[in-house]
């Protein structure tokens, strides 16, 4: 395998030193006649020096929706991807104990009302004898005062009026004990009603289905995670930095972010907003949240880089165009004196129309673009 792979280089040189030098030179390099169509400086400037940390796209805030009553799964109205708004129904459970709960509670409170009328009445009935045996009790006294009535008749009147007065305390006692269980009818009722409505679950937060765990006949219960929805404005790349390059970013630092997934070369702008202020003990290395504007087609789980920027470096930059590629070969026209020479050159990463040359070049070179190459 290792002798094929020497076979297909040598093959791969010797074509590409046949299409450009019928004499090929030991140092790489070839006189040829060739007339450029454009000619450009290969410019040396600083180009930043970057840290690729990698991380993950996630959501701004995750959901658990769960339910708060054991009850039978009868609906689930949401697939993963919808879109929801606040008061929009999920899940719907089986609500007929719960109406059933709400239905006796209603009947109590039903019983407790009509016992406090009763209780009421009760009260009316024996405030109004209370009144009248206070009433001849006074009067036996007076009279008992004027020598009109006997002690006997005194005694007995003031019996009646005791008796009234104890009727009416119990009365009383009564209302109180009945109103009790009519305040706790009340409260029964309000919180089978609560109860019941905990049966349809529906979304608080405007966000996106991420996750659906649950199916018509499933058995809920409060702790079972049915679905997951992901709220908030948009979207950040949590990525993972080492402890040496920490130093290197700040809250508020606008860093570009890379997500191969989206496809192209353009990179998106992420606001670092959240920095853990503890290392993990096992990497060393700070987890660095960064916000991301809202794009099509950015979902969370997706790959990401961060760019940590640590300085600049000096380079060496060329138009694209110049860059001739045969195979893994890669190759521009450098103008020496009244000639032309192809000089081999390794490249780098691609800045717009521009690609770094990383060997092969020391800046201020006349490269040639566009036109074929011939050979002397």
């Amino acid at each position: 395998m290792k002798r094929l792979f020497t076979i297909l280089l040598l093959v791969q040189a010797a074509l590409f030193l046949a299409a450009c030098s019928s004499d090929p030179m030991p140092s790489g390099k070839g006189k040829s006649t060739y007339t450029p169509e454009f000619t450009a400086q290969a410019e040396r400037t600083g180009l930043p020096r970057l840290h690729e940390a990698v991380g993950t796209v996630k959501a701004r805030t995750d959901i658990r929706v769960e339910a708060q009553v054991t009850g039978r799964v009868l609906k689930v109205l949401v697939r993963p991807g919808d879109k929801v708004e606040p008061g929009d129904e999920l899940v719907v459970l089986d609500n007929r104990a719960s109406q059933a709960r709400l239905d006796r509670s209603k009947q109590a409170r039903l019983s407790a009302a009509s016992m406090t009328a009763q209780a009421k009445d009760f009260i009316a009935a024996a405030k109004a004898e209370f009144s009248k045996a206070e009433s001849t009790y006074k009067r036996m006294k007076q009279l008992n005062d004027q020598k009109v009535v006997t002690a006997e008749e005194v005694e007995k009147a003031e019996s009646s009026y005791l008796q009234a007065q104890a009727r009416l305390g119990q009365a009383e006692e009564g209302l109180a004990v009945v109103q009790s269980r009519g305040k706790e009818a009340a409260n029964m009722v309000q919180e089978a009603e609560i109860g019941l409505g905990y049966t349809t679950i529906k979304a608080q937060e405007k966000g996106e289905v991420a996750r659906r765990l649950a199916e018509p006949g499933d058995l809920a219960f409060p702790g079972k995670e049915l679905l997951t929805l992901q709220t908030g404005a948009s979207l950040r790349l949590e990525a993972m930095v080492r402890e040496s390059l920490i130093g290197h970013v700040r809250l508020g630092d606008t860093l570009t972010v890379v997500v191969s997934a989206l496809g192209g070369d353009e990179p998106l702008s992420g606001t670092v907003d959240e920095i853990e202020p503890l290392a993990d003990p096992v990497t060393r290395s700070f987890l660095v949240k960064a916000k991301l504007p809202e794009v099509p087609g950015l979902y969370p789980g997706m790959f990401g880089r961060l760019m940590v920027p640590l300085g600049e470096r000096e380079s060496v930059l060329i138009p694209e165009a110049a860059v001739h590629r045969i195979g893994q070969l890669e190759t521009i026209m450098v103008r020496s004196g009244d000639k032309w020479e192809s000089v081999y050159i390794r490249t780098g990463a691609v800045y717009n129309d521009m690609v770094e040359v990383l060997s092969g070049l020391s800046g201020g070179e006349t490269i040639g673009i566009g036109s074929k190459v011939g050979t002397e």
